[in-house]
């Protein structure tokens, strides 16, 4: 292999790899060996007597596994996070979806005509004022009171 050196070399140079990541064909040797100049090697690389072996990199795999858990909505236990709960979803945030889902809620109600203007209002500002926890609690509060207007229905 002594012999080869300068083979190698050039073929590293022409490949724009290492010496230590050139293959050559073990049945061409002798062909190897009679290239002294830089044409005479491509030509042998283009026969693929002379082959640089692929560059080794950092496999995508691990990560592209991970991404994938994470878009199922996987690896957001207690250990993943920091701050309190209030950084990861600051209150005013939190506020604003309640309260916008409540009063896309009511409106909805009303023009269906399910409810009354003064019984809108008052569910309406009772909501502004933090009384429903959530849309269910709304609809709760309806029933047990028996606030939806049935004549529509009807």
């Amino acid at each position: 292999m002594k012999n080869l050196k300068v083979q190698k070399r050039l073929a590293s140079q022409l490949l724009k790899r290492s010496k230590k990541k050139i293959a050559l064909d073990t049945s061409r040797l002798e062909d190897v060996k009679e290239a002294i100049t830089k044409k005479d090697i491509k030509s042998l690389i283009k026969d693929g007597a002379i082959v640089g072996k692929q560059k080794t990199g950092v496999s995508r795999a691990r990560a592209n596994h991970r991404h994938i858990q994470k878009t199922k909505g996987q690896r957001k236990g207690h250990g993943k996070r920091k701050g309190k709960v209030t950084a990861r979803m600051p209150k005013k945030e939190s506020w604003m979806k309640k309260i916008r889902l409540q009063r896309a809620f009511l409106t909805e109600l009303k023009s269906k005509g399910l409810l009354t203007t003064s019984a809108f209002r008052s569910l309406y500002l009772k909501s502004k004022g933090g009384f429903f926890r959530s849309k269910r609690h709304i609809k709760l509060f309806i029933t047990e009171h028996k606030i939806i207007n049935d004549n529509n229905n009807k």
